[in-house]
């Protein structure tokens, strides 16, 4: 079967396809720069897929200039390294390209560049009209190239932030984070190692399973979480046993994208604590979701445990919620994810720490169940 090709505008506009980072330089140049950055992590940066990129943007006269001092988890230092090589090569926009990390470092390279000295980056997290503080003239034009199907990153309107003195992500948010174009090019996917593919594409489930499973009213965003489950469950197998499957590529490609959509509905519990472990540890983000997801699944259960059902009927999984469970643990088997937090090295003597950190994260607002201090860390317990 060969992968799918399309143009879509929803969110933002989208060139779905194999081979379309080829038209990467002309969507520079219609969102009006002349001296793209393009912001990538250190391991990509030495891959061809990358040179690819750098050849496409010098050989139509828009330079090869890149940055690519990008951590796993990024903070506001590899940003300050990164708006001082945006400044000194001159540069009017940045292309993101990569995994969660460099899309996320590259927003946030673009936002800050052009801002008053005053301003930090942490005035303008995600909460209520922060992101008024920003001057929205000075932030620079975005393109996303993902390179993983995951984190969606590449349409949204926020990115996440470590504090690498506190330890504790941030979400920072401006609409005009949204990439003006973003490229999701399947091909660029088929070299993942087999890690970051299941780790990702876990991901990508969190994001369509916490939006389908919160409280909030968004059925536009229901309808898409609970396809883009649909486009995991499928595709992600696939994927990972046969690398090369482009059409199963493409297919995660979409699902990352939807969960990224859906998840404006809310996250939950899944989230709030694989962010302080990633914060902490240094673990992957995708790979944390997966090793909690079905303890959550399970402290959840009382006040979803009807929806999960339907759910698994759309998706063809028999025995309703806990047939829903046991797909989640053989998808986690499959694709050799850890059991536990255990298993990551995580300290259960830090486990009051990870707690407090948890009930601090925004996405425990979206979880159905309240998340409380007692049964936050009896969760965190669970999960060892």
């Amino acid at each position: 079967m060969n992968a799918p090709t399309a143009n879509w505008s929803y969110p933002t506009a989208i060139k779905f396809g194999p081979g379309r980072i080829a038209e990467l330089a002309d969507h520079c140049k219609s969102a009006g720069m002349a001296k793209p950055l393009l912001v990538t992590d250190k391991a990509l940066s030495t891959l061809p897929i990358t040179a690819q990129a750098l050849d496409i943007l010098a050989a139509a006269g828009l330079g090869r200039a890149v940055f690519s001092e990008v951590d796993p988890n990024p903070n506001e230092k590899n940003m300050a390294d990164g708006i001082a090589a945006y400044k000194a090569g001159g540069h009017d926009g940045v292309v993101c390209f990569g995994g969660g990390s460099a899309l996320d470092l590259g927003k946030m390279i673009a936002l800050m560049a052009g801002q008053k000295p005053d301003l930090s980056v942490w005035d303008l997290e995600d909460i209520g009209d922060w992101w008024t503080r920003a001057d929205s003239d000075a932030i620079a034009p975005i393109i996303a190239v993902p390179t993983t199907a995951g984190t969606g990153s590449e349409v949204g309107r926020a990115g996440v932030l470590t504090n690498s003195e506190t330890h504790k992500k941030k979400i920072i948010f401006h609409p005009k984070l949204l990439p003006v174009v973003t490229i999701c090019d399947p091909e660029l996917t088929v070299g993942m190692p087999a890690f970051i593919t299941a780790g990702t594409g876990m991901d990508a489930l969190a994001h369509c399973l916490e939006a389908y499973c919160s409280p909030h009213y968004h059925p536009m965003s229901q309808g898409i979480a609970l396809e883009g489950m649909r486009l995991v469950f499928e595709n992600l197998p696939r994927a990972y046993a046969t690398p090369n499957d482009l059409d199963a590529r493409a297919q995660m490609m979409s699902a990352a994208a939807m969960g990224a959509v859906a998840f404006q509905k809310g996250l939950g519990a899944i989230h709030s604590l694989s962010h302080p472990i990633g914060a902490v540890y240094g673990t992957h983000h995708g790979t944390t979701n997966a090793v909690v997801m079905p303890m959550v699944l399970d402290f959840n259960r009382a006040e979803i445990e009807d929806r999960i059902i339907r759910a698994a009927a759309y998706l063809g999984i028999a025995g309703g919620f806990d047939g829903f469970k046991a797909r989640i643990l053989a998808l986690r088997t499959e694709l050799s994810i850890p059991e536990n937090l255990t298993a990551m090295g995580v300290d259960p003597a830090r486990l009051d720490e990870l707690t407090e950190m948890a009930l601090e994260d925004p996405s425990c607002g979206g979880n159905p169940v309240e998340m409380t201090r007692e049964n936050t860390r009896a969760l965190f317990a669970a999960c060892m």
